[in-house]
């Protein structure tokens, strides 16, 4: 069955709207295949003009298929409403328009004209007594069958937050290999709690994807604010950039001329040998655009520093 051309995902969990976006878009490039690249763009309701909405709701002149996310729809005034609802009514080819929104706001009203023209997915927040079906489904899905003192112990130290629920199965799945105790629960939660920065950008630069952005979420839950955990995956991407095709082993020689101590000078190196050249690239362009991200030049601080523990984790794997 086709992917809809316009998605509207009603709610005001956060994290389950990001998700179902992605699920959304993930169904758009399988059902894409091979047949070409799709193309992402996000905009935010209030800030929308005419022309740029006609702009990224018009095909391709390379004929690549669009999708379009909307944000903070509830934030935005009428005039852009009527635009987008406009825009929805008679969609290109190729063109797939994603619609985010709380289900309040002053644009409440729009929801019901949206509902007609949209596949609607719920984000709803899960009520306490939905929450242990969900961790025990989202270990399912990691082919886990968690016993009911798991779960509870889960719920327990980690808490009601999706995103951190779901970062927490997905890395203890990963370091048990499956065999998920309380003891291992107990374990995990104390061992991100005290997590520093410095910490997350090791797991990072070293490819540890899962933990890198189990503890990154934890981080910013506990309060650590994205600036000082981007200044500190900065300096170490920075640290590989100097060292990564650097072969030498008199490090008290070298260490001034990369402003490190001979003893971090080594221990950058062994990691940097396992990055490409065009890895470190896309790392240091990352993180030029995470600087202005995390001082308000655009987006949600948490989600950038997020997406680039991820993004460098990958990079390094």
């Amino acid at each position: 069955m086709p992917v809809a051309p316009v998605h509207l995902i009603l709610g005001e969990d956060e994290f389950i709207a990001e998700r179902t976006r992605r699920s959304i878009i993930d169904a758009l490039r399988a059902e894409l295949g091979d047949r070409g690249e799709l193309e992402t763009t996000v905009l935010r309701a209030s800030e929308i003009t005419g022309p740029e909405l006609i702009d990224a709701t018009s095909p391709s002149l390379f004929g690549e298929d669009r999708a379009i996310v909307i944000t903070h729809t509830e934030l935005a005034g009428k005039d852009p409403l009527d635009l987008l609802l406009q825009t929805c009514r008679d969609v290109a080819p190729g063109i797939h328009i994603i619609i985010q929104h709380t289900g309040g706001g002053r644009q409440k009203a729009m929801v019901a004209k949206f509902r007609k023209l949209a596949e609607v997915h719920a984000a709803d927040p899960l009520k306490a007594a939905a929450r242990p079906g969900w961790v025990t489904n989202e270990f399912r899905v990691h082919g886990v069958r968690p016993t009911p003192d798991v779960v509870h112990a889960l719920l327990e130290g980690v808490g009601s937050d999706l995103r951190e629920l779901a970062s927490a199965v997905s890395q203890l799945v990963s370091d048990t290999d499956g065999d998920v105790t309380v003891a291992a629960v107990r374990a995990y939660h104390e061992g991100v709690a005290e997590v520093s920065g410095f910490d997350i950008a090791d797991l990072a630069v070293t490819g540890q994807t899962a933990r890198a952005v189990a503890s990154t979420r934890r981080a910013l839950q506990l309060g650590m604010h994205p600036v000082a955990l981007a200044t500190a995956l900065s300096m170490k991407v920075a640290g590989i950039a100097r060292l990564y095709s650097t072969r030498t082993t008199n490090w008290n020689a070298m260490a001034g001329s990369v402003g490190m101590p001979p003893w971090l000078a080594e221990k950058t190196s062994k990691v940097a040998r396992r990055w490409s050249g065009d890895a470190v690239s896309q790392a240091v362009i990352l993180m030029a655009d995470l600087d202005a991200e995390v001082k308000g030049q655009g987006g949600d601080p948490h989600y950038a520093i997020e997406n680039a523990v991820r993004r460098v984790s990958e990079l390094a794997g």
